[in-house]
């Protein structure tokens, strides 16, 4: 018996989306330094700020195998002073299960096609170290880094260096 491979189907995230896309982030918040939040995110934070990432015109974006959400990405206003209007951050999150398989790659590169088309110059990705997974997902996409702030955080008793990586969105020729 062959088993058919999964397929990986990436959509704009809904916010029936929000329990499977807290649960993936709740992990990264109580076992990492990847995200300097220090306390579980409930499904209707998530619908809040989906909602705010919506309502600034930013994509939301999720990835699904067999009907499961398997990781999210999404952008931010990267400062709120209007003349930083061309620049947002970027995130992308995923599940336990779903490193190594494409699934980060391939919602980056939507991502960030969004963003072209929707005119944004520049994306933005903070970086929590050492992350060399993230890291690698941001250099092989073309990001640049372009800033190393040490000691920034300070999560699970230790100080937490951020570093920020950039890259020049382009619009196709």
């Amino acid at each position: 018996m062959t088993i058919p491979p999964q397929t990986m189907h990436l959509r704009p995230a809904l916010p029936a989306d929000a329990a499977a896309i807290a649960a993936i982030y709740n992990h990264y918040i109580l076992t990492t330094t990847i995200s300097f939040e220090e306390a579980p995110v409930a499904a209707g934070e998530i619908e809040q700020r989906m909602a705010g990432v919506h309502g600034a015109g930013l994509p939301y974006l999720v990835a699904e195998k067999d009907g499961a959400v398997t990781g999210y990405a999404y952008a931010t206003p990267w400062r709120a002073r209007s003349a930083y209007r061309g620049s947002v951050e970027t995130s992308v999150y995923l599940a336990s299960d779903a490193h190594g398989c494409g699934t980060g790659t391939a919602l980056y590169r939507l991502l960030l096609a969004q963003l072209t088309e929707r005119g944004f110059h520049l994306a933005i990705g903070g970086i929590a170290q050492p992350n060399a997974a993230s890291v690698a997902l941001h250099e092989k996409l073309g990001f640049e880094k372009a800033a190393h702030f040490k000691e920034v955080g300070n999560k699970f008793g230790r100080w937490v260096d951020v570093a920020y990586w950039q890259l020049a969105l382009e619009p196709a020729k």
